[in-house]
């Protein structure tokens, strides 16, 4: 076995050793890889595999093979037993083992990662570590990847973040404080966090069973801080800081909610939000008026739920606004967009006038209706 060699880190000062990378473990507690539905005991291969195909580990193997590892970046690591799981540098441990297996590039069907010397192969096999808890490390990877550099997407910065508060008691104020978070993200993340945990826990959602392959946290996370949504669920402002947000009695509107955003692949119901915007605001208007709810519940698409939100004045005033963007549009593109043998278009245009004409009668004779009605109402006596 090789021994162990001690060294200082360039620009921390922290002692590392250089370690045998078949001693090393990727973590399958990767709040990165949370987005990924791996089940709870994932092989070494799979999270191999979706480091791989998710986290652009193909850049790092690139920059690897060509100028070795920058001993400055240890992986950060702890102890499992004989093996050291990383907490921090799974990408960098994924793309020098991909550069030294070839098993493990023939499986993954990795046909462009350069070949390197034997010299850099038995630089490889050695890394820099230093070894350390994820309890003391918590606060370093809550800067780096929360509101740091190298930030982590939405639903992993609220895994971390429940992890942190869940496993080391440590408050949302003291996170908040520590990552240097002024605009509330700890606290909104941990109360969508705890929001899914609900959910699952009810057995009103599943994340495995949602329609699409990928989980869009943010939908939900966003979708929380909207009136709508609040209304819906009766839910706890972020500040309350609960484990339990949303009251017991909504736990089946909650299930609803869920549906919506998410869909269902056992009843292979498709989500309502295609898309954050405008789909999500569509919603929230919707979650406002218990009419469009029921629209809802009764199967009908959100763009036909949210014209009952919205009311017939409002809708009328829309179609309006609408219909005077679309002509002045049309005009813009007049002089290049229409040819004199077109006569299609002339033949829509004429008949646009004549429903915009009749339009304009209808609402003028409302109008002197109403003054009539006015002007008949006797004065004092």
């Amino acid at each position: 076995m090789a021994k162990t060699q001690i060294t200082q880190t360039a620009d921390e000062g922290k002692a590392y050793e250089r370690v045998e990378v078949d001693k090393l473990l990727l973590d399958p507690n990767n709040p990165r890889l949370a987005d990924y539905a791996l089940g709870n005991k994932p092989t070494q291969q799979e999270l191999l595999k979706i480091l791989w195909q998710k986290m652009a580990v193909d850049e790092l193997a690139m920059s690897i093979g060509a100028r070795g590892y920058f001993p400055h970046e240890p992986i950060f690591v702890e102890e499992d037993g004989n093996k050291l799981v990383v907490i921090e540098g799974n990408r960098r441990l994924a793309a020098v083992m991909l550069l030294l297996d070839p098993e493990a590039r023939k499986r993954l069907r990795i046909t462009d990662l350069p070949s390197i010397t034997p010299a850099a192969i038995k630089e490889l096999r050695m890394l820099p570590v230093v070894r350390t808890t994820r309890k003391d490390l918590w606060q370093y990877l809550g800067f780096k990847h929360v509101n740091g550099p190298a930030k982590w997407g939405s639903y992993a910065k609220a895994h971390y973040i429940a992890d942190v508060r869940r496993k080391f008691g440590v408050p949302l104020e003291t996170i908040a404080a520590q990552i240097g978070d002024r605009n509330r993200t700890v606290q909104r993340l941990y109360r969508a966090m705890m929001v899914i945990k609900q959910a699952e826990d009810a057995g009103v959602f599943k994340r495995e069973d949602r329609f699409k392959g990928s989980f869009s946290f943010s939908h939900l996370y966003t979708g929380l801080d909207y009136e709508g949504f609040r209304r819906f669920l009766n839910l706890k402002d972020e500040s309350a800081e609960s484990a339990t947000p949303v009251p017991k009695n909504r736990l089946p509107e909650l299930g609803e909610l869920f549906g919506w955003i998410y869909g269902s692949k056992t009843t292979n119901m498709r989500p309502l939000i295609e898309s954050q915007n405008p789909d999500l605001a569509r919603l929230d208007d919707v979650l406002q008026k218990d009419v469009a709810i029921d629209a809802l519940r009764n199967g009908l698409p959100l763009q036909v739920a949210h014209d009952v939100s919205l009311g017939d004045e409002r809708l009328f005033r829309k179609a309006l606004q609408d219909a005077k963007h679309a002509l002045q549009r049309a005009t813009g593109t007049l002089t290049t967009g229409y040819q004199k043998e077109d006569q299609d278009l002339l033949r829509t245009a004429r008949e646009i006038a004549e429903i915009a004409d009749d339009l304009v009668s209808q609402m003028e004779r409302k109008t002197q209706g109403r003054k009539r009605k006015r002007s008949e109402v006797p004065g004092d006596v």
